[in-house]
This record gives C-alpha cells, sequence and structure tokens, in this order.
C-alpha cells in the first residue's frame, strides 16, 4: 500500500481521488498552474506543489515537472484519472 499519491490531475476529478486516498489513510499531493492556485482540487490535497503557468502546455503537459513534484514530496506513486 502507498502511503503518499501525487495526483496529476485537477478539478473534480482530483478532489474525488483526494477524498478516496483520505478515506484509505493516503496523503496526498495536489499539482497546480498559476490557474489553479486557489483551485478546490489544491485545497482537497494535503499537499500541493505548483507545476507552471496557466497553460496546461506550461504545466499539466510537463511530465518532467510532475515527476520532480513526485519526487520532492516523496509520492510513491502518480496518478492521473481520464475522462472522456
Amino acid at each position: 500500500m502507498f502511503n503518499k499519491i501525487l495526483i496529476a490531475n485537477r478539478g473534480e476529478i482530483a478532489c474525488r481521488v483526494a477524498a478516496t486516498c483520505r478515506r484509505l489513510a493516503i496523503k496526498s499531493v495536489a499539482v497546480y498552474s498559476d490557474a489553479d492556485a486557489n483551485a478546490m482540487h489544491v485545497a482537497a490535497c494535503d499537499e500541493a506543489v505548483h507545476i507552471g503557468g496557466s497553460s496546461p502546455k506550461d504545466s499539466y503537459l510537463r511530465w518532467e515537472r510532475i515527476i520532480d513534484a513526485a519526487i520532492a514530496t516523496g509520492a510513491q506513486a502518480i496518478t492521473q484519472a481520464m475522462v472522456f
């Protein structure tokens, strides 16, 4: 079982993953862009790491920043939920 998970997403999906982590006693880490600094998913997690500018190409799509955030926080796994 993991002790800490980085959630590489935002919005409602990230909030649901964070709530599930809380129920399972797993710490959660949010990543956020400039535009999402005050977003609900940031508050829902135990920790948060800024990963770049407002545009997804400058933040959420920069995989190296997400990996760096996971390493910096000691996250043991990265989850990224996709909704279609």
